[in-house]
């Protein structure tokens, strides 16, 4: 390799790793912005939160000075996620599009709207299924063995927090899958071949992020899966067109020769 060359490769990756530098930053500051926005809603979010069905019946307690700037913070770092995972799309397709083609580009754009939609569902979703079931089975435990209920706020909200924020990521899976064939990284044979260990790793994830029981690990498996086969049947949706274009491509070349 040339010593031109090789300054001309060593410029692209500093002015890669310049321009990541930058988007991360957008991000932190969009991050924090959307932080201090939560700390204004928090209030008005937290008396929702506990004015619900499956909230009544129990009375949380504070059990040090920090519970309740501890929950104050969990529920306004939420609201920043809510407002930061579809910035966060938009800033990570500014950072790869300059290497995509333009009908990759077009189309990787149009997704980005559609990762706050997904966002939006999945917490719906953990919040008013999956979390009540989850809270009246670990209560039904607890009741079941005698023990005197205590509960504190900063328990509450962790046991809320853990179980909604990651299953509302996770559903954002079809939407990556989708974005991940549109670029041929995958195709729908790729996910049917590598299903038993997709399945093992979602079995993984939904334990880790649940609590320790079966049904909520169950709760949450069950949607997962059906978000993976969701995934290959929209994988195959974007596959068929892309082959159908390919032919069409192909067979215009071929008139032309």
């Amino acid at each position: 390799m040339s010593l031109d060359a090789q300054e001309a490769e060593e410029m692209s990756l500093v002015d890669h790793l310049t321009e990541l530098r930058r988007r991360v930053i957008y991000v932190l500051v969009m991050f924090v912005a959307g932080l201090v926005l939560g700390l204004f809603v928090a209030k008005p979010i937290y008396l929702y939160l506990i004015s619900a069905d499956h909230a009544q019946g129990f009375i949380l307690h504070a059990f040090s000075f920090w519970d309740g700037i501890g929950m104050y913070m969990k529920i306004a770092m939420a609201v920043s996620l809510i407002f930061s995972v579809p910035f966060i799309a938009y800033q990570l397709w500014a950072f790869i599009s300059p290497g995509l083609r333009p009908e990759e580009r077009s189309a990787a754009l149009r997704y980005v709207p559609y990762v706050f939609v997904l966002f939006i569902v999945g917490i719906a979703f953990a919040y008013y299924i999956v979390f009540p079931m989850a809270l009246s089975f670990t209560i039904s435990i607890t009741r079941n063995m005698g023990l005197e209920e205590t509960y504190g706020i900063a328990e509450y909200f962790s046991f809320l927090f853990s179980l909604v924020i990651p299953l509302a990521l996770l559903f954002e899976l079809p939407l990556l899958v989708m974005f991940l064939t549109k670029l041929r990284v995958l195709n729908p044979l790729r996910l049917r071949k590598m299903r038993r260990y997709a399945y093992f790793a979602l079995v993984f994830i939904a334990v880790v992020i649940t609590p320790p029981d079966f049904i909520s690990d169950f709760l949450v498996t069950i949607p997962l899966l059906v978000l993976y086969e969701f995934s290959v049947f929209l994988s195959s949706f974007v596959y068929r067109r892309q082959l159908a274009e390919d032919a069409k491509r192909e067979a215009r070349y071929v008139k032309v020769e």
